[in-house]
């Protein structure tokens, strides 16, 4: 087994009663990577000192119910973070919140969706980019995937490679270089997380005139989403 982990760095958790039953994005995250590498697990929002780039093998920053346009101290620190170990050539994938900050580290621009929170299973679109990309390549043309967010990247980076869209959000998933990649869904999320999640946010669903019951009754198993987690591993594994 190789010596340096892939960091799950830790921007948020779920809500308690779904981490209670079910756990929470690190448990997730870590059961998608499997066992080819060790996995760690900081919390990002509480570290006064990030890990340097040369003690990892790959970085997964998660999702978050804060938001990225807040620009919050830590998030900031996090983002600057960020460049550092997407320069030192350390394969990252930012998920959901993680994909925005990705983003927004590298001058693309986040912010609140105009047409409010997307939430549910959703399919997936890949690119003609994707084909040749070492994260997507294995991946069908469309698939499902878990999402809900409220904000999203509104314009991506300079020089990154669009891989992925769907119906409501045109960049569901980016490449910056060659080995750092957000993606706005949760490969993390199974069917009864995303079930559970449309039942927690009862509130701002029918604030949005949402229909609560067809969003749960939609909501599918995504094996071909969360199959990224493993080649992620894959892919930190060999650059090693």
């Amino acid at each position: 087994m190789a010596s340096k982990p892939v960091l799950i760095a830790c921007a948020g958790r779920t809500f308690p009663q779904i981490s209670a039953r079910q756990g929470d994005f690190d448990d997730w995250i870590a059961q998608g990577l499997g066992e080819r590498l060790p996995v760690t697990v900081l919390d990002i929002r509480a570290a006064q000192v990030l890990p340097a780039a040369d003690t990892l093998a790959g970085v997964v920053v998660t999702g978050s119910h804060s938001m990225v346009s807040d620009r919050e101290p830590w998030s900031e620190q996090a983002a600057d973070w960020l460049r550092t170990v997407t320069v030192a050539g350390v394969p990252v994938l930012g998920i959901c919140y993680g994909h925005q900050l990705l983003a927004h580290a590298f001058g693309g621009a986040v912010d609140y969706r105009p047409e409010g929170i997307e939430i549910g299973t959703v399919d997936v679109t890949l690119t003609d980019a994707a084909r040749d990309d070492a994260l997507f390549r294995e991946a069908p043309q469309t698939f499902a995937a878990q999402l809900v967010h409220r904000q999203s990247v509104l314009r991506l980076p300079e020089h990154a490679v669009l891989l992925a869209s769907s119906g409501e959000e045109v960049h569901q998933a980016f490449r910056l270089g060659e080995c750092a990649w957000g993606v706005q869904f949760h490969p993390e999320f199974s069917a009864g997380a995303m079930r559970a999640y449309i039942a927690q946010m009862t509130q701002v669903l029918v604030e949005q005139g949402r229909d609560q019951a067809a969003l749960a009754a939609g909501v599918r198993e995504t094996p071909q989403a969360a199959a990224l987690l493993a080649r992620f591993a894959a892919i930190a594994a060999q650059r090693l």
